[in-house]
């Protein structure tokens, strides 16, 4: 069994390899080196955002104990909508664009986790925590930004609401270097942390209870994952916008794949599997639809077809 895991890994490391390299070399123009180093750093932010949706939703779903929850009931995503918005509703999109992009980028970052940090200091603050009442609240709050966003959205003149359109969909076109470079970094940090509390991730996905009889403290490494997820959700929807099904469409290909409980197999898989989804997805957007749609649209008709065949799956077993 332990064999046909490392088989499994070996065969998802070969094909994402093979998605890079085509994606790097198919098609190029006669100003291949332009084309070549562009297409270079868009792999390095599919990389990047792959692995920290892959992991913030592994540690989530750990956490809830659930297959269908993702981190985007936290109401991140809508946050970033709403950072984004107000800035152009309040200043004009032509500040926006001239803001410094690491100062924006940071800054939406550090708001976005303020925000987490906040709701979990209130809802964890009694000992007897209620995991579910902090979703309700985290759904709640992505609702109201939303109906923010939109009403701001409607107010704005036609042409910055069209700017305001276009950041609510994921891109790894409008990067800058040195943004991609600095989310790098803080991602392999985060990451590097979350690594301690794996060998927790078995024990914890067997319930609350079960993990406390074990000698879990519960209390507390809950509570650090959750900043761990928020951080890297809030870093990879700055870096490249929100990509709100890839987490849900990714976990449960990772599961059918890979039918294991051991973590520390699933996780690497699941880092694998959104660096190879977005791949092709970014293929599809630059080779197919020659950039007629986002990427976001794509992996939301894919997610959103699996989850169809999940429930209708479900729904016979039942």
């Amino acid at each position: 069994m332990k064999s046909m895991h490392h088989r499994k890994l070996i065969l998802l490391c070969s094909l994402t390899l093979l998605a890079i390299c085509a994606y790097l070399g198919y098609n190029l123009p006669s100003r291949w080196e332009y084309a070549l180093h562009h297409r270079a750093l868009s792999v390095l932010a599919i990389m990047a955002t792959g692995a920290a949706i892959a992991v913030a939703t592994m540690i989530f779903q750990v956490v809830v104990n659930n297959r269908i929850l993702t981190p985007s009931v936290l109401g991140l995503d809508s946050l970033y909508l709403l950072i984004q918005t107000l800035i152009i509703f309040l200043f004009g999109s032509t500040t926006l664009l001239s803001v410094d992009p690491i100062l924006l980028f940071l800054g939406s970052t550090a708001i976005m986790v303020i925000f987490a940090l906040l709701l979990y200091h209130f809802l964890f603050k009694q000992e007897q925590q209620n995991l579910f009442f902090l979703l309700l609240v985290g759904i709640v709050c992505g609702t109201f930004f939303q109906s923010l966003t939109t009403f701001m959205e409607v107010l704005i003149d036609p042409n910055e609401f069209q700017i305001a359109q276009d950041i609510g969909f994921a891109s790894f076109n409008r990067m800058n270097l040195d943004i991609l470079w600095l989310a790098m970094v803080i991602l392999l940090v985060t990451i590097v942390v979350s690594m301690r509390y794996w060998r927790y991730f078995d024990v914890l996905a067997l319930g609350r209870e079960q993990a406390i009889n074990l000698g879990v403290s519960y209390q507390k490494i809950i509570r650090h994952l959750l900043i761990i997820v928020a951080i890297l959700t809030s870093v990879s929807t700055a870096l490249v916008g929100p990509l709100t099904f890839l987490g849900l469409l990714v976990m449960n290909v990772t599961f059918e794949f890979m039918p294991t409980f051991k973590h520390k197999i699933l996780i690497p898989t699941a880092v694998l599997m959104a660096i190879i989804t977005l791949v092709i997805g970014q293929v599809l957007v630059s080779q197919v639809f020659t950039f007629n749609t986002t990427l976001s649209i794509i992996i939301n008709f894919v997610g959103g077809v699996y989850f169809i065949y999940l429930l209708l799956r479900t729904q016979k077993k039942w």
